[in-house]
């Protein structure tokens, strides 16, 4: 494939997609952290937090100037329409700045941009802007004790968001490569996807 090879990456919460991005960072591929764009967005300064506070009030917005993730979070899960308003915002101050950053590798030769995006099946107009799909999965059992372990989250909640995440049969159908992060160690891991990234120049 000619040129800088265009990435996603993708899976559910507790797959192991952030590890596997890391993993690709250091074999020197250029990620671009659709969710850290996001933070940095809604942080304190961010560019999304005046249109926020204009659409859903001050509430929404700590005493620091950053959006209130928690109250934000509750208004996601209980209302759609919230949920949808929000990312009306965010979504294409995010776009914007992928593009850039991805245009930035481009200009500069390098041989593969890895999108990581954990929407990325959900949002739909991904497909056509990419030439691989890269999904990390593990089953739904997998993913719960992950997040139990490292986050202290309830189990209603985790299970509540991966309710509202693709299901795990829609990523795979999207996918065009699959790492199965299931009792891997990280030695094995870091292995696998060494040997998946030598078609993209890494």
């Amino acid at each position: 494939m000619p040129g800088t090879i265009l990435v996603g990456l993708t899976g559910g919460i507790g797959s192991g997609k952030s590890t596997v991005s890391a993993m690709l960072a250091a074999m020197e591929a250029v990620i671009v952290d659709a969710d850290a764009i996001s933070r940095r967005l809604t942080d304190i300064g961010g560019a999304a937090i005046g249109a926020i506070r204009t659409h859903f009030g001050p509430d929404f917005i700590t005493p620091e100037g950053a959006l209130d993730r928690v109250r934000m979070r509750e208004l996601a899960f209980t209302d759609p329409d919230g949920k949808r308003r929000l990312e009306a915002i965010i979504h294409p101050l995010v776009g914007q700045a992928t593009q850039q950053q991805a245009n930035e590798a481009i200009g500069q030769r390098r041989p593969c941009v890895v999108f990581d995006i954990p929407l990325l099946v959900e949002s739909g107009h991904w497909r056509s802007k990419l030439h691989r799909i890269l999904v990390v999965d593990c089953t739904e059992e997998t993913q719960i004790e992950r997040v139990l372990t490292r986050s202290g989250l309830p189990r209603p909640e985790i299970e509540r968001i991966i309710a509202a995440q693709a299901s795990r049969k829609q990523r795979l159908a999207a996918a065009d490569i699959v790492i199965h992060n299931q009792g891997l160690s990280l030695d094995a891991l870091r292995a696998t996807v060494a040997q998946l990234a030598e078609p993209f120049g890494l």
